[in-house]
């Protein structure tokens, strides 16, 4: 493809950029074109004054501007075609009745001139493939040989006018090395206007990251500060809920004792202040467990006293103390079952306190099971 001359479009010099694309080099240029012109004005200047230089028409015409060229560098298909018969070559309308007789395939030609509202561009073939060659395009389009015949049909239906060109083309590098390879095209050549907005697209969205980029580059330490307020915001989040899991532990531990005084509000004295402390309930325990203690030794001299009153009533049945007993143990298990975030204290107080009993008869290491604490 790099071999392959293709000259894109500059302003309107369509016709320019056919022939050159046509002959395959920079053969023409506007001022060359522009001259062809001038001579065919004046050619149709001259057969105009042969009617008379007086005349209506002839008058018209010196007032009409050129039909065969303008300021914007379009050229009429007259310009086109003298140019070309400097090279030997001459244009014949595809789809006149004339050519059509000759019933020749498209493909069997070498090249075409098209021509739609002004603008004209070549179709040639190079070694034994066939190219677009619009200057409207990126790049040359392969077109393969059997879509040639549908390609021109096409353009006919669009209001193309197809010429084609006769006569033996000079040269080019293209058309020998085409001659030994085959070309193979993966993307077809966008329309410049296409990659011209493209490519302004590109530029908006580079400007805008490159402003988005400056802006960063100015607030660096300010993303730096924000990065540190939010493990701050964070690290506070984490102390709030931990704070707020004490607090609930605390209330959890308030709520069982004001459900537990009912039972011992009697045996253990309240003390001012909603909020208990460890070391205050702490305190409270052991206050109950002695006089626990202190009441078990009554009842034991009790018994010791009821037992020697049953040497001298022998059919009397010694009354026991197990109801009282009983009692004791369920307001000690109600206790632990509303306290039980704190249990297991509970636990080793009550074990330290039963096991030094000496009616039990237990060393003080012999964890025998006294109490039936259910945690």
């Amino acid at each position: 493809m790099e071999s392959i001359f293709h000259e894109k479009q500059e302003g309107s010099l369509c016709a320019q950029h056919c022939l050159n694309n046509l002959l395959q080099g920079e053969y023409f240029s506007p001022v060359e074109l522009s001259s062809i012109a001038h001579q065919l004005d004046e050619e149709e200047r001259m057969r105009m004054a042969e009617g008379g230089v007086t005349s209506e028409d002839y008058r018209t015409f010196l007032q009409q501007p050129s039909g065969n060229m303008d300021d914007s560098g379009f050229f009429s298909i007259q310009v086109i075609s003298n140019a070309l018969k400097v090279w030997g070559l001459e244009l014949i309308l595809f789809n006149s009745p004339e050519y059509q007789r000759l019933r020749i395939d498209p493909i069997n030609e070498r090249s075409f001139i098209c021509n739609y509202k002004e603008h004209w561009f070549t179709v040639r073939k190079l070694g034994k493939q066939w190219f677009n060659l619009n200057s409207l395009l990126t790049g040359p389009e392969l077109i393969s040989d059997t879509y040639l015949a549908l390609f021109l049909a096409q353009l006919q239906q669009e209001g193309y006018s197809i010429f084609v060109v006769k006569g033996d083309l000079p040269d080019c590098e293209a058309d020998q090395l085409l001659q030994m390879i085959r070309v193979q095209q993966m993307h077809r050549p966008k329309l410049i206007g296409e990659e011209l907005a493209q490519l302004k697209e590109q530029r908006v969205h580079k400007t805008d990251l490159e402003r988005v980029l400056e802006a960063n580059d100015g607030s660096g330490m300010l993303d730096e500060d924000e990065e540190d307020l939010q493990r701050a915001l964070a690290l506070s989040r984490q102390e709030i809920d931990m704070e707020d899991e004490e607090a609930d532990l605390r209330r959890a531990i308030q709520l069982s004792m004001q459900g537990s005084s009912r039972n011992i509000s009697q045996d253990i004295p309240q003390t001012s202040g909603t909020n208990l402390t460890s070391e205050e309930l702490r305190k409270r325990r052991e206050a109950y467990f002695e006089k626990q203690q202190q009441q078990q030794k009554q009842q034991q001299q009790q018994q010791q006293g009821d037992l020697s009153g049953q040497s001298s009533h022998p059919c009397e049945r010694p009354t026991t103390s197990s109801g009282a007993l009983g009692s004791d143990l369920g307001e000690i298990n109600s206790l632990v079952a509303h306290t039980k975030p704190v249990w297991w204290s509970l636990h080793m107080d009550v074990c330290d306190i039963w096991c030094r009993r000496p009616d039990r008869r237990t060393p003080l290491g012999d964890r025998s099971p006294v109490l039936a604490l259910t945690p």
